[in-house]
């Protein structure tokens, strides 16, 4: 799952006017670059299906697809359809706490003990000196509950708390602030976090600060039980080896995931959150500081740097781009948005092996520098 600094105001970023991705004429030198690296994806690499958004300097999405949405009829990728966003939902849960900071219910540099008392705390763990900044940023040392936990695909309801008891059973990777490591556990007690300032489900205050606030239509915050995707989607799926079958897990329950990765959203929502973010709309400027304030984060890939719950990285042709990315059982998401304007997003319906998320990172160069 998983992906930021500077304090220069940001261009605000015209909602998108979909249109039809622009098909290649007969006898065309080529086809457009986009739609030839989505082709690559399901050709080369072998995923069932891609879908992207592509938003242009002037405002203009164009929406793109391949490959197939379910592999048992054969049906075409719903154009801009509803996925499983994974660790993009970190973004979204970190807006909400640093709303809270500007609000003043949330001290980013107090520890995480002061808002839950005793609730981390295990050996070498001690919640009094992890601070709210070191669980966004990835800076706390706690062990990542996904790394002892199977998520191929839990088909039962798993309470935030349970989440946290099997990352608190094991040791820290290092003392909180001496180094950084990706931990969904962070992002559980950010969510933890939220709910008990607030004294209201997480989810509701995703919705309420964030969601609606950004006149996200296709996106939302799975509630208890809800293991379906709602609109048009593709079908998402795994191997359990390399080479081996394709097995549909799009129906699943998200509850393991919670604040670390449980959203569900579109591309071009996405596209529409991390502008309406970037482009100061959903944060004051000195929160959005912080948020943008990043260390390097290798793990994330070449020049990769992360804030708080954000994520920059370099473009093939200059400058960088602002987003996160998510990887959850069925699908792969990458994307961002540049500070002129420019934003994509790509998806796969598969959760590849590493060289091809990385061809997905690609296509997203590829779209925001053509």
């Amino acid at each position: 799952m998983a992906l930021s600094v500077g304090l220069l105001a940001s261009p605000a970023i015209a909602a998108p006017v979909t249109a039809p991705a622009p098909a290649p004429e007969l006898g065309a030198a080529k086809a457009d670059v986009v739609q030839q690296r989505l082709d690559a994806l399901v050709k080369g690499d072998g995923v069932p299906g891609v879908l992207a958004a592509v938003q242009g300097r002037d405002g203009r999405t164009h929406n793109y697809t391949a490959g197939v949405g379910d592999t048992a009829t054969g049906v075409r990728v719903p154009v801009d359809g509803q996925f499983r966003i994974g660790s993009n939902t970190k973004s979204f849960v970190a807006v909400v706490v640093l709303q809270l900071a500007a609000e003043g219910k949330v001290d980013l540099d107090a520890s995480v003990d002061t808002y839950l008392p005793g609730v981390v705390h295990g050996d070498g763990i001690d919640g009094r000196r992890i601070t709210v900044r070191q669980v966004l940023q990835h800076t706390s040392g706690l062990p990542n509950y996904t790394d002892f936990l199977d998520t191929s695909g839990p088909d039962q309801y798993i309470e935030p708390r349970q989440l946290l008891d099997i990352a608190l059973a094991h040791k820290p990777d290092f003392a909180p602030g001496a180094g950084w490591k990706y931990s969904n556990t962070g992002y559980v007690v950010a969510g933890l976090i939220v709910q008990r300032v607030t004294g209201r489900p997480l989810g509701e205050e995703v919705t309420k600060r964030v969601i609606d606030k950004a006149g996200l239509r296709h996106t939302y915050f799975p509630a208890q039980g809800d293991t379906g995707i709602r609109e048009r989607h593709p079908h998402g799926y795994v191997r359990e080896q390399a080479g081996g079958p394709l097995q549909d897990i799009t129906e699943m329950d998200p509850s393991w995931a919670w604040a670390a990765g449980a959203m569900v959203s579109t591309n071009t929502d996405l596209n529409r959150f991390f502008a309406a973010l970037i482009g100061g709309r959903l944060l004051p400027p000195a929160q959005l500081a912080q948020m943008r304030t990043t260390v390097p984060a290798p793990y994330l890939g070449p020049g990769a740097r992360y804030g708080l719950g954000l994520a920059s990285r370099p473009l093939s042709c200059g400058g960088l781009y602002w987003g996160h990315g998510g990887t959850l059982p069925g699908y792969v998401s990458r994307g961002g948005v540049t500070e002129d304007g420019r934003a994509a997003n790509v998806t796969v319906t598969e959760q590849p092996v590493e060289e091809v998320k990385q061809h997905v990172a690609d296509a997203v160069d590829a779209a925001l520098c053509k």
